[in-house]
């Protein structure tokens, strides 16, 4: 009767989560956001509390995590990524500085107390790699001159995570000064081997994995994948960082095939894994914390927008590009969420996982929005302060008109002046190069 129960809860969770992806797909926007009010949905004090599946919910959820990390490491290569590291890290300092900041400071507000303010720092940092890629492939900018700027910030962003996982699960389980410098020290030789390993030897490890059976590619790199993991929480690593080390260490027809065949499973779990969080949030906890969650929603949208326009004038992109990256980078969404459920799991804060939520709602929604109309809000504003300077400009004489005719006027179009007065609005650096970005897939 247990089984039967358990079967029918899972079956109902898996069938609402089929039908709300399909609803997003519709219309165009992330599923993240309807998975988690699918979880509140679900959870205690929602309409339909599931009671049997609970535990069989939160090994899948676990596993949704290690599968986002392992495919979001098959993305890159190790010299990508040192490449990467090279060129924009002082992009990703200041990624840092401005959107970590304001959580941490917000938690302490709040008197959650210092690891409750590590745990919001990471909320408010990490952007959404997935809901970036899609909105940027649905505007058609995959080749445009910003991208590669974007593309840079995640992938800081995503390394950061090698590091800072780490830190927070020592701090999650409360171990003291020594215990978590040697979690931090093991993490970081880990990471250094790894992508030793893979500069060095990446081909006989993906040669090694590769097979022409998909049967058996799918066993291998899964196998593997858990194994790493486990032994990475075993260490107190994090076993999401383990997946992103053994995503990052294969490559070439290895890692295509891999991503193919995971793709789906990748799906289901990440999907179980957001309506699990939902599942561990009472929908009634939302309202107290809804305004903290929308003023930092404000706030870290705005130090987003400045990181990205800060990271494109230093490559050199135009005023356009500029905004285009800062508008792309808003949303928040899976990385946040784990970050958060990690906290959650340890009981750090009862008011972090709904203020979590109900934070990454709102930005997962009004992302894709800023990465739209960013750019032309900017210009719109920027030609009506212009309008406003100069309301009226001097009338052409047919003596000295010179192009005009007499009586006739000259204005100045709120489209004619980019939002530093000096460039055209028709750049050719905010052109498509027709680069294309694999990287973006993910």
């Amino acid at each position: 009767m247990h089984t039967a129960t358990v079967f029918i809860e899972l079956g109902s969770v898996i069938l609402v989560l089929g039908l709300l992806g399909r609803i997003a797909g519709r219309y165009g926007f992330s599923p993240i956001p309807l998975y988690l009010l699918g979880g509140l949905a679900f959870g205690t004090g929602g309409l339909l509390p599931l009671s049997a599946s609970e535990e069989f919910v939160a090994t899948g959820a676990e596993i949704g995590v290690v599968l986002l990390l392992l495919m979001l490491g098959l993305e890159y290569t190790a010299a990508d990524l040192v490449t990467n590291l090279k060129a924009q890290y002082p992009a990703g300092a200041v990624d840092f500085l401005l959107n970590a900041i304001p959580g941490a400071v917000a938690a302490l507000l709040l008197g959650w107390g210092p690891v409750a303010a590590v745990v919001l720092a990471g909320v408010t940092w990490i952007s959404s790699s997935g809901v970036i890629a899609k909105v940027l492939g649905d505007l058609g900018r995959l080749g445009n001159r910003e991208t590669p700027v974007i593309l840079s910030i995640l992938v800081l962003e995503d390394l950061a995570m090698a590091v800072y996982l780490p830190i927070l699960t020592a701090l999650l389980a409360g171990a003291g000064l020594l215990a978590g410098s040697i979690t931090l020290a093991i993490a970081l030789a880990t990471a250094g081997a790894v992508l030793f390993v893979a500069l060095r030897y990446g081909r006989l490890i993906s040669r090694f994995v590769s097979h022409d059976d998909p049967e058996k590619l799918l066993l291998v790199v899964l196998g593997l994948t858990l194994l790493v993991a486990g032994i990475a929480q075993q260490l107190q690593v994090s076993a999401a960082v383990g997946a992103f080390l053994v995503g990052i260490a294969l490559s070439g027809e290895a890692a295509e095939g891999a991503h193919t065949l995971l793709s789906p499973l990748r799906d289901l779990f990440a999907a179980v894994f957001f309506v699990f969080f939902g599942l561990s949030t009472d929908p009634t906890s939302i309202p107290p914390v809804l305004l903290p969650a929308l003023l930092l929603a404000v706030v870290t949208a705005v130090t987003k927008v400045a990181t990205g326009y800060w990271a494109a004038r230093r490559a050199g992109i135009a005023t356009r590009g500029r905004w285009r990256a800062g508008g792309a980078l808003v949303s928040r969404g899976e990385f946040s969420i784990v970050i958060a459920g990690l906290a959650v799991t340890a009981g750090i804060e009862p008011g972090l996982g709904p203020l979590a939520t109900a934070y990454v709602l709102i930005l997962v929604v009004t992302g894709p929005l800023a990465a739209r109309y960013t750019q032309p809000a900017v210009e719109r504003l920027g030609g009506l302060m212009t309008r406003r300077r100069r309301p009226w400009a001097p009338e052409a004489s047919g003596a000295g008109g010179g192009a005009a005719g007499a009586g006739a006027s000259v204005k100045l179009p709120a489209q004619a002046v980019a939002a530093d007065g000096a460039e055209p609005v028709e750049d050719p650096l905010d052109s498509d190069s027709g680069q294309t970005l694999d990287g973006l897939s993910r």
